[in-house]
């Protein structure tokens, strides 16, 4: 494969993790460049190890993600936007009783969550979840033949790109979460949702 053509795979293997990338910034106020890096070499980190994964395992690894993968993906990332969902809800009414009771908070009055910072527990789940597909990728270099010097090139170049694209993901989720206020964590779980179920239906062929 060429430069060319490595970059391109690199960029669609990346989407699904650029989509949780923008997700997580917009349930972070300001996020610290710490926890964005932790997210984004997470990211690519497992983007890289999957199809390394399957390559080496072969065509047997292939059969068990293409029937097995899309339901793990859609089962964390489903759990996750459910649970992220749920606190933001748990955040609204915190504010209202706030409110109620004359509560004058920085944060509360200014709509604007408190500072999520990123922990292995969501960032793992997230991480094989959004790459768990990309194994299936690794089994086609097996296909073309491709010495081990070639894959570990093909496997670096997608988890540098899906890492860079990841990182800006979540400053700009942030942006929009700066806008949305304590509502970027209720759209930032539906967008967990969707993604999990375009997964699946695109897996069951719903959506063609």
């Amino acid at each position: 494969m060429t430069y060319l053509e490595l970059v391109v795979l690199g960029f669609a293997l990346a989407m699904d993790a650029v989509a949780v990338s923008v997700a997580q910034g917009m349930r972070m106020y300001r996020p610290r460049w710490r926890d964005a890096a932790f997210l984004a070499v997470a990211f690519g980190l497992f983007q890289a190890v999957m199809p390394l994964g399957g390559w080496a395992l072969s065509f047997w690894f292939a059969g068990v993600v293409s029937a097995v993968a899309p339901w793990i993906a859609f089962a964390l990332l489903a759990y996750l936007g459910v649970v992220m969902i749920r606190e933001g809800l748990s955040d609204d009414e915190d504010d209202e009783a706030a409110g109620a009771s004359g509560g004058t908070g920085a944060a509360a009055g200014a709509g604007v969550a408190a500072y999520a910072p990123l922990t292995l527990a969501v960032v793992l789940p997230l991480a094989v979840a959004t790459s768990i597909d990309a194994a299936a990728v690794g089994v086609t270099f097996g296909v073309l033949d491709m010495g081990v010097g070639a894959v570990l090139e093909a496997v670096a170049m997608i988890g540098v790109v899906t890492l860079l694209l990841s990182l800006a993901a979540v400053f700009v989720g942030a942006r929009v979460g700066e806008r949305l206020g304590r509502y970027a964590e209720l759209v930032g779980g539906a967008i967990l949702v969707l993604i999990g179920l375009r997964i699946l239906l695109d897996h069951l062929g719903v959506l063609g």
